[in-house]
């Protein structure tokens, strides 16, 4: 995909297992042995971050005073103090601070969802259903993966995503979390490790239900099922995206019911716009791609489930 962008260094503590297939995917980007080489650079525009959780608030708040943009991977931070650390930031520098909910922005079935929600297929959104089970990949996963303080929790990690799209498609600028849990019922020699989760999300405009787990089952030919419904007042849109099970292993399924059509669409080509109008917001100061006030308000809500999960299990 370009975007008019270029992919001129990067830096990692340590050797994460990842690296090697980073390295043979971007072979002539350098590495450098110093995060300060970059984000000195009067050049570099935006700072994209990964590594651990808990790390990326201190990462970004480190980028945006530098006076780089910054795109995370989800979620962009694990407490609440560190979310108004962040909140304070942008405040102060006016840079951006993204996260980069790949089950919205890197999928070409959502992004079909949107335009036929944006074109009244299904009425007014009323609810959204999210599915998001993953596989566990126990070998490959480092010590962090298994550690509550390190990865902030299954609905602060993973919830995120489907919390962002009920915001999203209901057109909701904020929710109440009307019930929440985590458990661990599969792993119970990894006391950090939540393996299962819910929450209900309530709005002025619509209902959601979000169901997460490490479950995902070794015959599966992807990491998880990730599905999510759409549900209107005119019909309804249910999203396959990664696999349509017992059917074939492509990706990217919509499935549309309303008055006068009922089909499946195959949207792989329906294309991701987030990242082309990421870019157009770093040159021009807009908000076209997210929305600085919907990035945090995915992530308290986020994090406001997972303490209220927690309360109830303790």
């Amino acid at each position: 995909m370009d975007v008019g962008a270029e992919f001129v260094g990067w830096f990692t503590q340590g050797e994460p297992e990842p690296i090697a297939g980073f390295i043979k995917r971007f072979p002539d980007v350098p590495r450098v042995e110093d995060a300060d080489q970059l984000l000195n650079d009067p050049e570099i525009d935006l700072i994209m971050l990964s590594g651990i959780p808990k790390n990326r608030a201190g990462w970004a708040i480190k980028a945006m005073n530098a006076g780089k943009d910054v795109m995370s991977d989800k979620p962009g931070c694990t407490t609440l103090a560190q979310l108004d650390a962040i909140k304070e930031c942008c405040e102060q520098t006016k840079q951006i601070w993204s996260v980069d909910f790949s089950e919205r922005f890197e999928v070409p079935a959502v992004t079909k969802a949107a335009e036929l929600v944006a074109e009244g297929a299904i009425g007014k959104v009323v609810q959204t259903i999210g599915l998001g089970p993953h596989r566990l990949n126990r070998a490959t996963r480092p010590d962090w993966f298994f550690d509550r303080q390190s990865y902030g929790g299954i609905i602060t990690d993973i919830g995120s995503h489907q919390i962002d799209q009920f915001l999203f498609f209901t057109g909701s600028d904020d929710a109440e979390v009307t019930m929440s849990n985590v458990a661990n019922y599969a792993n119970p020699n990894d006391q950090g490790l939540q393996d299962f989760g819910e929450v209900a999300l309530k709005s002025e405009h619509g209902h959601g239900y979000i169901r997460l787990d490490w479950y995902t089952p070794d015959a599966l030919p992807t990491w998880g099922d990730g599905r999510l419904t759409i549900l209107g007042t005119e019909g309804y849109i249910e999203l396959r995206k990664y696999v349509d099970v017992g059917v074939d292993d492509s990706t990217d399924h919509v499935f549309l019911v309303n008055g006068k059509r009922c089909e499946k669409i195959s949207a792989s080509d329906a294309g991701m716009p987030y990242f082309e109008r990421l870019s157009n917001d770093i040159r021009h100061r807009t908000e076209t791609a997210m929305s600085q006030q919907h990035a945090f308000k995915v992530s308290e809500l986020s994090l406001r489930a997972q303490l209220i999960a927690e309360r109830h299990s303790l």
